[in-house]
């Protein structure tokens, strides 16, 4: 298998879209992804999505991306992995490169929610549940994420304001992004009054929807000049793993088991641990999420997550930076794009260009993207390997 680099990336602002269509906010993502890049073939391309036929009643995007971008003929296939879309799709064309099928590939990850009713978005969101053990009894997300953040609570003797310092890391890193949705600090007296969606999960626990893509441009990394002046960019570790859709059918519904293996395979690969990644993009969609994340992929022990964030871990300046351009809480999750927002944020960390934000000597990034309530998780690690 070959080793492949991110040479490229391009992103839209996560926001309320009404004046672009799906195929010019996607369009813009990769254009500027390839623009990145400095290259003008693209041999495949993978679209991760997922609620188009839905919420947007388009599917094919494939084609209909490659169409609107100038890349008709080009291979591409639109991937649906729920909220971990994006990174599913990264890690298809890592594949198709890495297996030698392939030169260069985008990954983009879009999702356009905000032009439907907010009742249809939840249900569509509510898909990637247990059709008939959850979906069917009227759990929705935040319920369901709810009940294992009550759960963990008891279990562990946490209490409410101890979950503050995620969002309020998160919020006032997306100050620093012209690319996050809310752009502004807050504060855990904020964080404890905000409107109760699912107790114990409040506005401030819980990201928001939107509208946004961000894309990636790969190829071979022996193609490229290692003595460039440019950051190159390789990546060293990428696997994904699966559990149970339904959270009831886990041994254990308060450890991400999928995040456990899909790091500890990514780890292995890159020939490191948990103590050499110095940032890290977790899938915060709500504040216990990452907490999970945190213990499952080895930086907290198993009820300790919270601690991280009480200390200072997870600042800039910390052990293990997360959410360093704002996060899923404040630079807003327009699903199946996140995955890809997370990788276009590592690589600008390990390029030195997270303004406002930079990690000091950044050189080994990780992201993971979840999809479900855990159901399918993909761990990326990516490096700096000149410079």
């Amino acid at each position: 298998m070959r080793a492949v680099a991110i040479i490229g990336i391009g992103q839209t602002k996560v926001d309320e879209h009404w004046d672009k269509s799906l195929r010019e906010l996607t369009g813009e993502a990769v254009l500027a992804a390839v623009q990145d890049s400095g290259i003008d073939q693209i041999e495949a391309l993978y679209v991760g999505n997922m609620m188009s036929g839905s919420a947007n009643h388009q599917q094919q995007l494939g084609a209909y991306i490659a169409d609107w971008v100038g890349l008709r003929y080009a291979e591409a296939a639109k991937i649906e992995s729920a909220c971990s879309s994006g990174a599913a799709a990264f890690r298809a064309a890592l594949l198709a490169i890495s297996s030698g099928a392939i030169e260069s590939a985008v990954a983009v990850g879009v999702e356009k929610m905000t032009d439907s009713p907010g009742p249809e978005i939840t249900a569509d969101l509510a898909t990637a549940a247990d059709a008939d053990w959850e979906q069917d009894q009227g759990v929705s997300f935040v319920a369901l994420n709810a009940l294992i953040m009550r759960r963990y609570m008891y279990e562990y003797g946490w209490q409410k304001n101890d979950f503050a310092p995620f969002s309020m890391n998160a919020h006032a890193n997306a100050v620093h992004n012209p690319f996050a949705r809310f752009r502004k600090a807050i504060t855990e007296k904020q964080y404890l009054e905000a409107g109760m969606v699912a107790d114990p999960i409040n506005l401030m626990d819980a990201s928001a929807i939107g509208d946004g893509s961000a894309a990636v441009v790969m190829v071979p990394l022996d193609k490229l000049n290692m003595d460039s002046p440019i950051p190159i960019i390789k990546v060293i570790g990428s696997a994904g793993a699966t559990d149970s859709i339904a959270i009831h059918d886990r041994k254990d519904p308060l450890w991400l088991k999928a995040a456990e293996i899909s790091s500890k395979k990514a780890y292995s690969q890159a020939g490191i641990g948990p103590q050499d990644i110095d940032v890290f993009e977790l899938h915060d969609a709500f504040s216990i999420m990452a907490a999970l994340s945190l213990e499952a992929s080895g930086f907290a022990e198993r009820g300790k997550g919270p601690t991280l964030g009480l200390n200072g871990s997870i600042l800039p300046s910390g052990k293990i930076p997360i959410a360093t351009r704002g996060g899923l809480k404040a630079r807003g999750h327009p699903v199946g794009a996140t995955g890809l927002y997370q990788l276009v944020e590592i690589v600008e960390q390990l390029r030195g260009t997270a303004i406002g934000t930079q990690v000091e000597n950044a050189r080994i990034g990780m992201a993971q993207n979840i999809g479900g309530s855990g159901s399918n998780i993909y761990t990326h690690i990516l490096e700096r390997v000149n410079r």
